[in-house]
């Protein structure tokens, strides 16, 4: 197993640091965050161009045709310049639920979102969705926005839907597959903010002074920031082994896994970061709140922390049985 990007998948990441740097960086999600969406849909009109919306889509039907590893490494990339909009939505969990028409859509740029019951009852970004979908009770729905709700990031704007149609039945198994598609993108995307936390980190505790000296020269801070990079260092294998499983007895453990230790990294960045910030990691005008607001929120996306906790423990005594 090889868990480590290739030559052409770390040309990709950088593709999309160069897009997002050249289109405003963290000024994106800024904006997003403050009502304002005409910079992150342009962004992805760019990364419509890019082939990236079309990742999970076959060639054959207009898309990319990319691995899960491609997945993962775009992911990161995603949650590391905390981008705006139902990318997690439109690209990891719905191409392997929708019919042929819809993934072309959805490949040429077409924004979606949607929710499931019992494990992401909230659709983000349903207001700028041109495609809003409701799995419930086994069934695939065309929906409708019922109620929007205040979320923790500020840059997630979830809604619950109410179903539009009959619904399509979904096979359980494509399912499954899809919710694991998604929990290991938010996995990625967990990964990449906790990066981002941390080079924010580093990055003020060589110029926040006490006592005459940079923070950063004091070893228990030292310490704490370390503890962040072994966190990080360590979910990131097991996001990749996840996506090197993928249809093999032991996925759905690999991916729950993987959820834990990259929601558990993410939030101890989050931790950290704001404590070396201080108050001003608090403050509207810090970009430091759109990952402070990502951690908690992708956490708890397509299954909490509990949640795959459970999953882990019920396929370990099921083996020991």
């Amino acid at each position: 197993m090889r868990f480590l990007p290739t030559e052409e998948q770390v040309a990709f990441a950088e593709a999309i640091d160069d897009i997002v740097e050249s289109a405003g960086g963290a000024d994106i999600a800024r904006a997003w965050a403050d009502g304002d969406t005409a910079a992150g849909l342009a962004l992805w009109e760019q990364f419509a161009e890019l082939g990236l919306l079309g990742l999970r889509v076959s060639e054959a039907e207009g898309g990319f045709g990319g691995s899960l590893s491609d997945l993962v490494v775009v992911f990161e990339r995603l949650g590391y310049h905390g981008v705006p909009g139902p990318y997690l939505e439109t690209v990891a969990l719905l191409p392997g639920l929708v019919d042929e028409t819809a993934r072309a859509e959805l490949a040429a740029g077409a924004i979606a979102t949607a929710s499931v019951d019992d494990v992401a009852p909230a659709a983000v970004d349903a207001a700028v969705a041109a495609h809003r979908f409701l799995v419930r009770d086994g069934a695939l729905h065309r929906g409708t926005i019922a109620e929007e709700f205040e979320s923790v990031a500020p840059t997630r704007r979830p809604a619950r839907l109410a179903p539009d149609d009959a619904g399509t039945p979904l096979d359980p198994e494509v399912l499954d597959a899809a919710l694991n598609e998604a929990a290991l993108a938010a996995a990625a995307m967990l990964v990449g903010a906790g990066e981002r936390m941390l080079d924010e980190a580093v990055a003020y505790a060589q110029i926040r002074e006490q006592f005459g000296r940079p923070i950063g020269e004091f070893q228990a801070l030292k310490h704490q920031l370390a503890n962040v990079r072994v966190a990080l260092s360590f979910a990131r294998p097991l996001i990749w082994n996840a996506a090197l499983r993928a249809g093999e007895d032991d996925a759905d453990r690999a991916v729950s896994a993987a959820k834990v230790a990259a929601s558990d990294a993410a939030m101890l960045a989050a931790r950290v970061s704001l404590q070396v910030h201080g108050a001003i990691g608090y403050t509207a005008e810090h970009t430091l709140r759109i990952w402070l607001g990502l951690a908690p929120a992708l956490s708890a996306a397509w299954g909490t922390p509990a949640f795959h906790r459970a999953r882990i423990a019920r396929d370990i005594l099921a083996k020991e049985l």
